[in-house]
């Protein structure tokens, strides 16, 4: 799809907030509301707007540890790698799970009441075999300097 300056100015302001009204975003590209829901609606069933998220504020979760961890699998058969993947994405506590380069396989972010839940979990993980486990190195969190909050989007004309 390709992406004009209206288009990209509704990304960048419902990644800011999925709430904003079609008159405020008719307003700020200068559309009509029909015209400017057209646009989202367009977006939306092309795959460019995925969908629509609250963010819930930390502090509202109560003490949280967060973790990440850098994790390398025994082999990388597809079999194996598929039952490591579905855990992750079905683990409550996994936030977020990156396949990356480098000597560890994936980059796991997970939010856990304390350190001890945290422990029992990746003991669980590599105490079962079928999960192909072979190694876990822990960086817990001290402070988020920045949380993200949307793609960094394209400049109209290719800028």
């Amino acid at each position: 799809m390709d992406l004009d300056r209206a288009d990209l100015k509704l990304l960048e302001l419902l990644q800011r907030d999925g709430r904003t009204t079609v008159q405020a975003l008719s307003e700020a590209i200068h559309l009509s509301a029909r015209a400017t829901l057209n646009r989202v609606r367009k977006l939306e069933s092309e795959g460019m707007i995925e969908g629509y998220r609250a963010l819930v504020s930390r502090a509202a979760l109560g003490s949280q540890v967060f973790v990440f961890a850098e994790i390398a699998l025994k082999d990388q058969r597809q079999a194996s790698v598929q039952r490591f993947e579905k855990r992750m994405a079905t683990a409550p506590e996994v936030v977020a799970c990156y396949i990356i380069s480098g000597r560890y396989d994936y980059l796991v972010r997970l939010a856990c009441p304390d350190l001890n839940h945290y422990h029992a979990l990746i003991t669980a993980w590599l105490d079962d075999p079928a999960l192909g486990v072979e190694k876990i190195v822990t960086n817990i969190e001290l402070a988020t300097i920045k949380e993200f909050a949307g793609f960094p989007l394209p400049q109209p004309g290719g800028r």
